[in-house]
């Protein structure tokens, strides 16, 4: 999990979740995760914080990842709130790099995009479907989305309304590919997974074939999926159309 440099005001959702983490972590009595149930981990209890170390520094394959966040889920739901801010700060550097990419560009906005990221992360550790794969990514992918309405909600409102969107190349939006997936996606030019599928294949550290073998499918079928949604989102980008204010999109005009 990445790390971020960014300049915060001194008190944002991040900052205030990072202090209350550092309050249950510190001596004599810090919040212990049991690690022995994850393979690849240190076979031993460890304090969160040291956890969070762990998951900075070192990689984990998707398996390990999985069964970790798993399990920190089930003790945010069972246990009480000191294991849902527990587990928010073992996600805290990750969160913190995220809302970055999300801001980049509208520093105006980052407070709320902090709040939000959080808010987003805080919803799928409560809801999210703890049994299907890739879990640290879709929890980080609703985290991502709450933050992308923010710059999004924003843009809709101060873009005038005699701007055209048909007939310019856009920029890039927020300066991260990711944020460009998460317009087309909520514009409902690619479904959710078509989103998640490119990010974790184009942008992140997954393969298509672990990716199909978990989704009970082909390499190619995936690879097929993949390119005809990045087929969609190039013609938007072509039209001009994740360059003006957001709309839905219907089916045939997405595939225009």
């Amino acid at each position: 999990m990445a790390t971020t440099t960014r300049p915060r005001t001194a008190d944002t959702a991040l900052t205030s979740a990072e202090k209350a983490f550092e309050l249950l972590t510190c001596e004599p009595a810090p919040l212990v995760f049991d690690a022995r149930p994850v393979p690849g981990l240190p076979d031993t209890t460890m304090p969160l914080d040291r956890l969070r170390t762990l998951l900075v520094y070192e990689r984990y394959d998707s398996d390990t990842t999985d069964i970790l966040w798993r399990q920190l889920a089930r003790h945010a739901r069972e246990w009480g709130p000191a294991w849902v801010v527990g587990a928010i700060g073992v996600a805290l550097p990750a969160l913190t790099h995220l809302a970055a990419k999300v801001s980049h560009g509208q520093p105006r906005l980052a407070d709320d995009v902090d709040s939000e990221v959080l808010a987003g992360f805080l919803l799928a550790l409560r809801t999210t479907d703890l049994d299907k794969p890739r879990l640290w990514l879709r929890m980080c992918w609703t985290a991502w989305r709450a933050g992308a309405a923010v710059i999004k909600d924003q843009e809709s409102e101060e873009l005038p309304l005699e701007l055209s969107s048909g007939s310019r190349t856009p920029r890039m939006p927020y300066g991260h590919p990711d944020l460009l997936l998460g317009r087309a996606a909520a514009a409902g030019l690619i479904s959710d997974e078509a989103a998640e599928l490119i990010s974790a294949t184009r942008f992140g550290d997954a393969l298509i074939e672990q990716l199909a073998a978990e989704q009970g499918t082909t390499a190619p079928a995936l690879r097929m999926r993949r390119r005809r949604a990045e087929r969609v989102v190039a013609a938007a980008v072509a039209r001009g159309d994740l360059s003006g204010p957001f709309r839905s999109f219907t089916e045939g005009e997405a595939a225009a």
